[in-house]
């Protein structure tokens, strides 16, 4: 039985993607393409030369083309916190004694509710405090 290369080549672009499910490392895809582009030069009749010089310019091109861009992507910028997600990890002024019952606290240019996280812990008029969490309308500060 005799198979001619292009089939070899897309045998090798499925060997190349298992990895690549499995593993989910894109560079397995980014060869397995290239041996797609390698069963395209033999189904056009070029030789294994060119075969391999085409598999292995097409691999080498997504790989220095595609991989930065999907690490920048994956690193990208830290989604933009809004709501309360924004004020946690801010600072605040205490305008009212703030202890593990209660007080009040200015926070974002706003009158906020707000506890002390630590339940031994006072923080006096003027305090400087750091808020936590938010829960429901009152801050978790520290």
């Amino acid at each position: 039985m005799d198979i001619d290369a292009w089939t070899w080549w897309l045998i090798g672009a499925v060997g190349l993607g298992i990895p690549l499910v499995l593993t989910a490392m894109p560079e397995f895809g980014m060869f397995a393409v290239g041996a797609v582009a390698g069963a395209v030069t033999a189904a056009l009749g070029f030789g294994v030369v060119a075969q391999v010089i085409v598999f292995v310019a097409v691999s080498v091109a997504l790989i220095a083309v595609v991989r930065p861009i999907a690490a920048r992507h994956r690193a990208g910028t830290a989604a933009l916190a809004t709501g309360i997600d924004a004020l946690k990890g801010r600072q605040a002024r205490v305008v009212e004694r703030v202890d593990a019952e209660g007080g009040r606290i200015k926070l974002a240019g706003e009158i906020w509710s707000a506890r002390s996280l630590d339940t031994t812990r006072v923080y006096e008029p003027g305090e400087e405090v750091d808020v936590v969490e938010i829960e429901g309308a009152t801050a978790v500060v520290i």
